[in-house]
């Protein structure tokens, strides 16, 4: 059963960040780096995972000068997400 789980979802920070997309329908990078309480570069290379995976949308913009960085789930992510959440709770016998 616990092989059924999603690879890319099966990481504390990817996991975290679907969940938190689930909820937001889009988040900024230091939302997600707040939530996440992980490193930038971390959450840079988790992101851009999820992002090859088709599971999250991420649009670069500018703040100012600054750069932004925004992440919106997919029906894609969503979907795998909810299939992910189904398997867990099979695993756990819920």
């Amino acid at each position: 059963m616990y092989n059924e789980l999603d690879p890319v979802l099966n990481t504390p920070v990817r996991l975290a960040v679907v969940s938190t997309l689930i909820k937001l329908k889009q988040a900024d990078f230091n939302h997600l780096m707040e939530v996440t309480q992980t490193t930038q570069g971390n959450l840079s290379h988790q992101i851009k995972k999820l992002n090859e995976a088709g599971y999250i949308e991420i649009i670069k913009t500018f703040k100012g000068s600054y750069p932004h960085t925004i992440c919106k789930l997919t029906s894609k992510g969503r979907n795998a997400f909810e299939k992910y959440v189904e398997n867990i709770k099979k695993y756990l016998n819920l």
